[in-house]
């Protein structure tokens, strides 16, 4: 379907097509249409809160709401995106990234409806490539599948027994005819993870969660109780005792994030004041000792525990249980529908060092969800490919 341009009455030209207008909407709009019934529905994720722009530095950001009339406020649109600009050095040009966005009706059979007017928004902004972050899962696998699917060299998917979302195969299929690449390869090339980790809430009760713990999880719950471990919510001032421990735990795990203290005291930050109390920082102390401190985001009836860090001694008291017991009653008794861990390994090989993490996570009862991952797409134009395959190369050797 062909977008148009037409003239509002502020001058400025907005991209419509015969159901669809698009055009950039404030904060305000665009946080009330989220907190409404038909944008709760549709499930938007933190990354696609207007707060995490503020979050991100070395990127302009628009935000942009599309629907039968985005001037009527968040009654008039039917979806809306936060759209991150990056300008590649030495041009005038951008490559714009939506994080799990946009948030969008992705089971309409026709998205042409509003990626047209979306993308002529962008070429117009300046953009030479979009890359998005459909919201459907893919693929789905159970804790039982994969505990019974590890062996040397296994990854994910290996095992066959596991669930495929017919949505989620549909959108493949139109962005693929559309002209969108999923990015990298089967288990890498996104910026957030492909894979991962969530635990249903909807219709459980404590007692269930709990039994759907597994032996050694109850097992170390209990541990830390009967050692006196102590799970309390902080503030910003123990942001610099959590990043500490972070560290910690980077380097005996082998891993980095590339974060600095000051990226999650700006989070903290521009997240409550978005909304008082969106992202929390839980604390496990012991003795009086914090000896492990993990993030936790709320949106809509949608949390997630983003970042975890622990001590390298005491660990035998096992905080970092009780506090994700503590976060994960905490999400159930604030009606959420789902406690989201993120990230996990697509290894299923017990001697791979970060299969440890997946192992811990299954202990929760939850399941591995593989989502759509990132898909790009460079705007029509020699140029625009041509600066798109410039892009790609600057990333490769940054």
């Amino acid at each position: 379907m062909s977008a148009l341009l037409v003239t509002g009455r502020d001058g400025r030209q907005d991209s419509v097509n015969p159901r669809t207008r698009l055009a950039p909407v404030d904060a305000a709009t665009y946080r009330a249409f989220l907190a409404s019934g038909h944008g709760a529905a549709l499930g938007a994720g933190f990354l696609q809160c207007p707060s995490w722009a503020e979050v991100k530095e070395g990127w302009r950001s628009l935000l942009l709401g599309w629907g039968p009339d985005p001037s009527a406020g968040p009654a008039g649109l039917t979806g809306v995106a936060l759209v991150l600009l990056r300008q590649l050095p030495g041009t005038r040009r951008s490559f714009a990234y939506l994080p799990e966005g946009p948030v969008a009706d992705w089971s309409d059979p026709e998205p042409d409806a509003w990626l047209d007017p979306l993308l002529e928004h962008l070429r117009g902004a300046g953009v030479f490539a979009v890359r998005i972050g459909p919201s459907p899962a893919y693929r789905t696998w159970s804790g039982r599948a994969l505990k019974s699917g590890t062996g040397p060299g296994r990854k994910l998917t290996d095992v066959l027994d596991c669930e495929v979302d017919p949505l989620g195969t549909a959108v493949a299929e139109r962005l693929t005819a559309r002209g969108w690449r999923r990015c990298g390869g089967a288990d890498d090339g996104d910026a957030q993870p492909r894979h991962v980790f969530r635990v249903p809430l909807a219709g459980r009760s404590a007692e269930e969660l709990w039994d759907g713990l597994n032996q050694e999880w109850r097992r170390n719950v209990r541990r830390a109780r009967k050692e006196g471990v102590e799970v309390v919510v902080g503030s910003a001032a123990e942001l610099p005792d959590f990043f500490r421990l972070l560290e910690l735990t980077e380097r005996r795990d082998g891993f980095r994030l590339g974060r600095s203290l000051a990226y999650y005291q700006r989070q903290y930050t521009a997240l409550n004041t978005e909304e008082p109390g969106r992202m929390r920082l839980c604390l496990a102390r012991h003795r009086g000792e914090i000896l492990a401190a993990h993030t936790m985001v709320t949106v809509g009836r949608r949390v997630w525990y983003q970042t975890g860090a622990s001590a390298d001694h005491r660990r035998e008291v096992r905080p970092s249980n009780a506090l994700q017991w503590r976060m994960l009653m905490d999400a159930h008794a604030s009606g959420a529908q789902v406690y989201d861990m993120r990230g996990v390994p697509s290894t299923l090989d017990p001697s791979d060092r970060s299969y440890g993490l997946l192992r811990w996570k299954l202990g929760t009862g939850g399941h591995v969800v593989e989502t759509l991952g990132e898909w790009e797409k460079p705007l029509g134009g020699a140029t625009n490919h041509a600066l798109y395959r410039a892009f790609q190369a600057y990333l490769a050797h940054r």
